[in-house]
């Protein structure tokens, strides 16, 4: 997987700090992954619907 680095201002610091506390995460990498994770989760579901799957899409020749 890719290393992404961020650049970090002291606000952002704080902030995802807090996140990895409230997590129990081990670092701030973890708790930035975290926070990226739940936004996509969130978009998905606002996109789809609450409670909706997700399924494949297949042509008439699957």
């Amino acid at each position: 997987m890719p290393q992404n680095h961020l650049a970090l201002d002291d606000e952002l610091e704080r902030q995802l700090e807090a996140v990895r506390q409230q997590q129990g995460l081990e670092t701030i990498d973890q708790a930035a992954e975290w926070l990226a994770r739940r936004r996509l989760r969130k978009g998905t579901a606002s996109l789809t619907g609450r409670g909706r799957a997700l399924y494949e899409i297949r042509g008439p020749s699957d």
